[in-house]
């Protein structure tokens, strides 16, 4: 996960690995981070149909001295997600061939679960491809938006006396 910075802290990457540490294109993945700490879960991807999306969701068990603020920030919605598969050689230690990157995408959504014994974040993760879907329904009645279609075309400009308010 590539985070945007935090307070002080410059922009963040949770490097992670199912199991002890990998060291692969000059960073080291580990079971665990020490803010975010390890992975809980990792939902299947689920692939989307029509104009849906492929999702899925990671819970991570961060330890109880990393605060909520640090786990959730309106900033982390479009940072970088990457997933890869690697295999790598027991006895070196080394990552064997280039890992397949199984999933490139982007954070979505956040959750927050404590509870008595439970600290959990739950990262829902959605396929880049989710701009190309998204709809820009309002712009057209936006002087700037329509001129930028059709230059030239003033029409939307003195559009005035409307009977209700249109938010766009």
């Amino acid at each position: 996960l590539e985070l945007p910075g935090y307070g002080a802290v410059d922009p963040y990457d949770v490097l992670l690995c199912d199991g002890g540490f990998i060291v692969w294109d000059g960073d080291t993945y580990r079971d665990r981070d020490p803010v975010y700490g390890a992975i809980g879960a990792v939902e299947p991807v689920s692939e989307g149909v029509g104009e849906e999306v492929p999702v899925f969701s990671l819970t991570l068990l961060p330890p109880g001295t990393t605060p909520p603020s640090r786990l959730s920030q309106p900033g982390f919605q479009t940072a970088r997600a990457r997933f890869w598969i690697a295999e790598y050689d027991v006895s070196t230690g080394l990552v064997v061939g280039d890992p397949d990157l199984q999933f490139e995408g982007q954070l979505d959504q956040t959750t927050l679960i404590f509870g008595r014994g439970q600290r959990l974040a739950e990262y829902s993760v959605i396929s880049t491809i989710a701009r190309l879907l998204e709809r820009n329904i309002g712009n057209s009645l936006n002087p700037s938006w329509h001129e930028s279609v059709w230059p030239g075309e003033t029409g939307h400009d003195n559009a005035t006396g409307l009977g209700r308010a249109i938010a766009w």
